[in-house]
């Protein structure tokens, strides 16, 4: 059975997930709301402290990756700071990774790609990516990102030859993963700025490719 493709291209490069509206929440998410209400009624919260920390919830985007990555494609030592040392590079980025127990960047090479999948539940580098989308924390990938990585890869896009290997790599609550995806051809006089805009959520997973230059 292929994966629901209806979610993996909804917001592709954001990473956003639109919530539903507070009157079609399940049963937990309305205890979680009355629970913040009673918070902000015996004055252990305000809402500003609430507002705060959506805010800096939303701040955490992909394109915080994408930073990453194009920096180390246009800068080797930064590359291998970001490789040797992932957390402290974040940090020089303004990237606050301290949240993560254990931190390892992938570097995907012509022989070698790399895919990330939380077979558990949906572990994921959150400070560096966002939100996972629908499809990372479903069970039909979570299964056949193990069983069938190839598979998987070419429902999104991805053909690779045989040559390739393709290594999963398992996260978990103490161990997150980011891919460090290979610079696409053609990109020689791209700025890295631009160089950001090719870099995608699902290629910091490992699904596919970063974009080709237009």
């Amino acid at each position: 059975m292929g994966m629901d493709r209806s979610d993996v291209h909804h917001a592709a490069d954001t990473g956003e997930d639109h919530p539903h509206p507070k009157h079609e929440l399940g049963y937990y998410a309305k205890r979680i709301y009355a629970i913040r209400d009673l918070l902000i009624e015996k004055g252990v919260l305000t809402q500003d402290d609430i507002q705060r920390q959506i805010d800096y919830q939303e701040a955490r985007s992909p394109a915080n990756g994408a930073q990453l990555v194009a920096r180390a494609w246009v800068d080797p030592a930064f590359k291998k700071r970001l490789i040797d040392d992932p957390k402290a590079t974040c940090a020089e980025m303004g990237i606050d990774a301290t949240s993560i127990n254990e931190f390892v960047v992938l570097e995907n090479t012509e022989r070698v790609r790399h895919l990330v999948v939380c077979t558990l539940c949906s572990c994921y580098p959150r400070p560096i990516l966002g939100r996972p989308p629908d499809w990372y924390k479903s069970l039909n990938y979570r299964s056949r990102a193990v069983n069938d990585p190839r598979g998987v890869m070419r429902e999104f896009g991805q053909e690779l030859p045989d040559d390739v290997e393709v290594r999963v790599h398992d996260s978990t609550a103490d161990m997150r993963y980011l891919v460090l995806p290979l610079r696409p051809r053609g990109t020689e006089g791209m700025s890295e700025k631009e160089l950001a805009t090719l870099v995608t959520r699902d290629s910091m997973i490992g699904v596919v490719d970063p974009l080709a230059p237009q």
